[in-house]
């Protein structure tokens, strides 16, 4: 983790709108899902931003990504602001903030060899050497747990597993600074989402890359989360260090978020257990 004191990605008063409504003037209307919201992501930390389904998550990481208009507030990466590069992302961003998801085989040609989904990477950012691509290929299957003869097999032919490890050697050859994972591993069996956050955790300390950690699980964040920020309707909450929100949250939100967390956790079990009675009006189960 490194020590320098200046953010890699600083959102300020981050606001988003989507229009909502149907195709009629008269009955559109502004819906502002995400509300002022502001953190910051150092070089090599993990900033984890939790909540409910709806709360603006997965919206906040569409906007780092450009995937979505900013409404107001800014967004800076390594001391540049993404809303002023334009309709159209350079490749140098795309280069460096990259995304893993929920589903990955969405994401991946069911008719193309797994393979090809990291050599496509590299040809569109300009490795031009066929044989260049498929040993950085190889390469970056082996960082992440996979042998070269997973580099042949169709997707149908691999595990939920193996599949978000391809995502994630995708996410990594490029050698982003940021990758945005958004429910990256909520589909996964726990056995397995233990050892894709093991793996994020291993390349995060070779090469110092960022994540902001997408999830409703606190169980993920209290892992590989430096700082958390909770998001409720739009906003943020509380945020501060994950040991601090998650050990001794301030806000009710986050206090319920925890009594209704499953993480098998021993740190703060007494706690959410007790809030858990008191919320079923001090009747223990």
């Amino acid at each position: 983790m490194t020590t320098s004191t200046s953010p890699l990605l600083e959102v300020r008063d981050l606001c988003v709108d989507y229009d909502v409504g149907g195709a009629l003037a008269l009955r559109r209307r502004t819906l502002r899902v995400v509300r002022g919201i502001s953190f910051a992501i150092a070089p090599g930390e993990t900033y984890g931003l939790v909540g409910e389904s709806g709360s603006g998550k997965s919206t906040t990481g569409r906007a780092i990504l450009r995937l979505t208009d900013v409404s107001a507030g800014s967004i800076t990466f390594a001391g540049s602001d993404i809303a002023g590069l334009g309709r159209t992302s350079p490749l140098s961003y795309r280069r460096a903030v990259q995304a893993v998801y929920q589903d990955p085989a969405a994401s991946l040609n069911p008719r193309h060899r797994a393979g090809q989904a990291v050599t496509d990477v590299l040809a569109r950012h300009g490795v031009t050497d066929r044989a260049e691509r498929r040993r950085r290929a190889a390469a970056a299957f082996e960082q992440v747990g996979l042998g070269n003869e997973h580099l042949t097999r169709l997707p149908s032919e691999l595990s939920g597993g193996q599949l978000q490890r391809i995502a994630i050697a995708r996410a990594l050859v490029l050698s982003p600074r940021l990758v945005v994972c958004d429910e990256a591993v909520s589909a996964l069996d726990l056995s397995t989402q233990a050892q894709i956050l093991d793996l994020l955790r291993e390349r995060q300390a070779e090469t110092g890359v960022s994540y902001l950690f997408i999830t409703h699980d606190l169980g993920v964040v209290r892992h590989v989360a430096h700082h958390v920020g909770v998001l409720r309707a739009g906003e943020i909450v509380e945020q501060g260090t994950t040991s601090r929100v998650l050990d001794s949250p301030s806000h009710e939100y986050t206090k319920k978020l925890l009594a209704a967390s499953l993480s098998p956790h021993p740190a703060g079990r007494a706690a959410r257990r007790a809030a858990r009675v008191a919320a079923r009006g001090g009747v223990a189960a």
